[in-house]
Order: C-alpha cells, then sequence, then structure tokens
C-alpha cells in the first residue's frame, strides 16, 4: 500500500505547475447520513489534521442533504468532500472540470464495494420485498446512491413496478439520511427502509462500516430487532475528491493525509470512514462510469 501511495504522489508531483497560488482556508464538505453534530465530531480530527497540514484555517461543512455539498463543490466553496458515487455522477455531469476523484476507501477484504440493503423490523413479519407490498418504504437522500439511486433501478426489475406511491410500495417516502431512515424504520414510522453498508461482518454489529455500524455504536438500535430483506448487487464506493482548481502542492499533501489516515490515527479513521476498513486507496474517474450512466438514465 505504501508503494501504491508513493507511486501516486510521485505522479501528481510530476504533473504540477511550479508556480501554485496561495490558499487563505480549506473547507470540508460532509455528506448527510447521521445528524450534523456527529458528523463534525467524527470528522473534527480530520479538520484538525488538515489545518495543521496545510497551516490555514479549515473548516468543516455539514449541509442538510447530499445537494449541499455537490453544490458547494461546484461553486467553489467547499474544496473537498468524500462523495457516494451517485453524488459523484452528479457533479461530473453538471460541471466535468469541477473536481477529480482520488481516492476510495477499501475494505477489510480488499474490495471497494458496497451494498445497499433492504431492511425492516423484525417483529413485523416482513422478511423480503413481496412483505413490502402495499407498505411504506422509506428511501434516504434522492441524491444517495444506496439510499435511491440503486434501488430505484434494482427493485424495479425485482417487482416488476414502478417506484411510484400506490403502484407496489403503498407509499414511497425521503427520510433526508441513512440514519433518518434507520430509525424511521425502527421507530415505525416506515415500514421498510434502505441504507449502506460494507456486507462484511455480522449483522448484530450493524456489518464492519457503513450508516448501520455507525447507528449501532451510537446506540440508535439494536440490530437483533431488525431483518434484511433486500440487498443490492455491488455498488462502487464513492471517491473522496478534491477541487480541481486547488493548487497542486495542496491536492498532492491532502492526497496523502488521507491516504495515511489509517496508519497515523486509527480512531480518527473509524470516525471519517464510518467503520473498520482498510484504508484510503487510489481511485481514478473510471471506476464511475456505470454510475455516470446509470444516473444519465434516471435523468432523461
Amino acid at each position: 500500500m505504501k508503494k501504491l501511495i508513493a507511486a501516486v504522489l510521485a505522479t501528481t508531483a510530476l504533473t504540477a505547475p511550479a508556480m501554485a497560488e496561495n490558499i487563505n482556508e480549506f473547507r470540508i464538505g460532509i455528506l448527510g447520513g447521521e445528524n450534523a453534530q456527529d458528523r463534525m465530531n467524527n470528522n473534527e480530527c480530520l479538520r484538525a489534521k488538515t489545518e495543521d497540514l496545510l497551516g490555514v484555517e479549515t473548516k468543516l461543512f455539514a449541509p442538510a442533504d447530499y445537494n449541499g455539498v455537490i453544490q458547494g463543490l461546484l461553486g467553489g466553496t467547499i474544496d473537498m468532500a468524500w462523495l457516494g458515487a451517485s453524488g459523484y455522477a452528479k457533479t461530473f455531469l453538471s460541471d466535468p472540470e469541477a473536481v477529480e476523484p482520488i481516492l476510495v476507501k477499501v475494505n477489510n477484504d480488499g474490495g471497494y464495494g458496497y451494498y445497499s440493503i433492504g431492511f425492516a423490523r423484525k417483529d413485523s413479519g416482513i422478511t423480503d420485498l413481496a412483505g413490502m407490498k402495499g407498505k411504506t418504504f422509506g428511501f434516504g437522500d434522492p441524491n444517495s446512491t444506496s439510499g435511491f439511486l440503486i434501488p430505484s433501478i434494482e427493485i424495479p426489475q425485482a417487482t416488476g413496478a414502478t417506484m411510484t406511491s400506490g403502484d407496489y410500495f403503498g407509499e414511497v417516502k425521503f427520510s433526508g439520511g441513512h440514519e433518518q431512515t434507520i430509525v424511521g424504520v425502527n421507530n415505525g414510522d416506515f415500514d421498510g427502509g434502505v441504507t449502506w453498508a460494507d456486507g462484511l461482518g455480522n449483522w448484530e454489529d450493524g456489518y464492519n462500516s457503513g450508516a448501520l455500524r455507525k447507528a449501532v455504536d451510537a446506540g440508535l438500535v439494536d440490530m437483533n430487532d431488525l431483518v434484511k430483506i433486500w440487498q443490492s448487487k455491488p455498488i462502487p464506493e464513492g471517491p473522496v475528491v478534491l477541487r480541481k482548481a486547488l493548487p497542486e502542492d495542496v491536492k498532492l499533501k491532502m492526497t496523502g493525509l488521507m491516504a495515511s489516515l489509517k496508519s497515523m490515527d486509527e480512531e480518527c479513521f473509524y470516525g471519517v470512514a464510518a467503520g473498520e476498513a482498510k484504508g484510503f486507496m487510489p481511485i481514478t474517474h473510471d471506476a464511475y462510469k456505470v454510475i455516470i450512466e446509470a444516473r444519465k438514465l434516471k435523468s432523461n
């Protein structure tokens, strides 16, 4: 892994211009998925490390929805973010020159896929999508890959019906984020919902990483009260992106920081990465072409 990081840093250095303009602050956007304060707390260590590394004031931004981060990147008010694959696709389709993917979270098994997981309360008696017919299904954010894009493609293939309320499901609702969906199902606001997980480890723990693991860690749910009712095909984990217009030396430093975060500070990495994983490793735009095409099709 160290050789891989050294190689990507060397490659970036070769393309760096001799002169780079200075920045006077650095802004990190954090996608929704859990409440804003928890998001800020989990990323505070990254903010502090970035501030020390770059020598400029570093701020965290946790907008209410995914689109807040996407628009911040497009408008130049956010410099770095860990996007979902669908969020990256939307950003790229809006402006191909806005951001560049640099790294991806790699799971303990060495892969960088994850899953959209459909789930319900165990005491509801629902065990599969057939049991959800006529019921209320909760989805996260419209710009979430696992919280909407992939389920909206794959679930109709399984049910033979559209995702429109009343067609197969009684009602299709957006909760606003992964944590809200999990809490909503647990509380009975939705009969079922979807969220994301790496699919590794034990159900009882909320898997190794993902929104279910974060909810378990936060004491929001007991996984023994929930049951899996659906799982998507593997989805490519979203990239850590940097604004293309940033000075090359800043990009180089931030790529190095994120790539070495796991070995530098495991507790910080756990909070930033939403659980246990191998680390952040190099990725390119090509890994997301399939998701970009899927996003294009959905917008037509």
